[in-house]
């Protein structure tokens, strides 16, 4: 089994050069990093790999995104409320209830890419680097 590990490449992208001991050593905290604030888990516990860190960067990215969409549906169903306008308020409840399932899925293909060894940028938020 150990063999087959070693010999196994490892799916990278340019920028992003892990081995298969980072990966296997480092897979729990790769995975920690889409699951809300857990992200702060690998960020602090695993410094030194280039697995965990690439990412716990997209992890990152994807939970400020959360906390931002949080904050403005936040006021702009407070607003909606304030004006007695039900129908645009139900819509807005759909809209910002889809993009927090568009949320969940790029969490679900982040924890699918760090389960499979894989460094692969995610849609949309794989271009953005916060973390070294």
């Amino acid at each position: 089994m150990a063999e087959e590990l070693e010999n196994k490449p490892v799916e990278n992208n340019a920028q992003t050069e892990v081995t298969p001991e980072d990966v296997q050593n480092n897979k729990v905290f790769a995975i920690l990093a889409y699951i809300g604030i857990l992200v702060l888990v690998p960020i602090f516990a695993a410094k030194e790999s280039k697995f965990a860190r690439f990412h716990a960067n997209q992890g990152l990215i994807i939970f400020i995104c959360e906390v931002a969409w949080g904050i403005i549906s936040s006021i702009v169903t407070s607003l909606l409320i304030n004006s007695w306008s039900f129908g645009l308020l139900t819509l807005w409840s759909l809209i910002s209830w889809l993009i927090y399932i568009g949320f969940l899925v790029f969490s679900i293909i982040g924890i699918v890419n760090a389960a499979q060894g894989s460094t692969k940028p995610m849609p949309l938020f794989g271009k953005f680097k916060i973390l070294k």
